[in-house]
């Protein structure tokens, strides 16, 4: 795709890329990397209008080069537009510049946009779990692979996290009188702030269903989908709630979370809190 700009003349030429990239290949997920001048908005529209082919927005990222940023700034309509249209904002090579320049940095970037969430990204990068969800159709490959289902919800690299966590488990055993039900979650999931509140993921059961549910909420976003994977569902027979809350100042928010989580029942919820790089 090189005769124009993806995000305007070349949009309807992206949904024939991505038929024949999944016709071909079959993949699990797709990135699209724009030019730093794309404006994200036509490109995720297109995407959404997607979804009767099987293909499902995840999150929109954005990447600030801190190192470079100096003499990029742009303060335009279309730099406000495609900073406020993004999901989380990473923050690279943070670490080669001086406090004082980062903060120079993220005030400019606050002048764009205040509400999204800036993450620093380091050397190895930030953990898959912030930028992907969790997928059905990847479920069998990852638990083949590990046979682990804290490794598709719990982060084994918890510690190296850029962002806070809450852990939520509960099971069948643990459930009060009557278990969460969808309306009530659904309800929880919307007084969650995206600033603050970046994903919650992981399995669930709701109401009087003995269904199984993978949750995915996204920067506002949410989709419950229901699994099918029998070595999944056979490890997570006792699994009532398994949940990862992803986000910053996670403190404030950890009553909430447990509460309605737990619903009244029993389980364990903790909190691991970010690790802080240098500046």
């Amino acid at each position: 795709m090189m005769n124009g700009c993806l995000c305007c003349v070349l949009v309807g030429q992206m949904k024939l890329a991505l038929l024949e990239l999944k016709e071909k290949y079959n993949p699990d997920r797709i990135i699209v990397e724009t030019s730093g001048s794309a404006f994200p908005a036509p490109i995720a529209w297109q995407i959404r209008e997607m979804e009767e082919d099987g293909f499902v927005l995840d999150s929109i990222v954005t990447v600030i080069d801190c190192e470079n940023f100096k003499g990029y700034e742009d303060t335009s309509y279309t730099a406000k537009m495609q900073a406020q249209y993004t999901d989380v904002i990473l923050l690279n090579k943070h670490e080669q510049v001086s406090e004082q320049d980062l903060d120079r940095v993220i005030d400019h970037v606050n002048d764009l946009n205040t509400d999204t969430p800036k993450v620093k990204s380091d050397l190895n990068g930030v953990s898959p779990d912030l930028v992907f969800g969790l997928d059905t159709q990847l479920f069998s490959a990852a638990y083949n692979k590990t046979h682990s289902l804290d490794e598709m919800v719990f982060d084994p690299k918890h510690q190296e996290n850029e962002v806070d966590l809450i852990q939520v488990i509960q099971h069948t055993s643990q459930v009060s009188t009557s278990s969460l039900s969808k309306d009530q979650l659904v309800a929880f999931l919307q007084t969650m702030p995206k600033e603050d509140i970046y994903r919650i993921k992981g399995f669930i059961r709701l109401g009087d269903s003995s269904r199984l549910h993978i949750l995915n909420h996204a920067f506002g976003r949410h989709t419950l989908t229901q699994v099918e994977h029998e070595e999944t569902l056979k490890e997570a027979q006792d699994i009532q709630v398994k949940i990862t809350v992803m986000g910053q100042d996670l403190r404030m928010y950890f009553d909430k979370v447990k509460n309605a989580l737990l619903d009244g029942g029993q389980g364990e919820a903790k909190i691991i809190p970010a690790h802080r790089h240098g500046h």
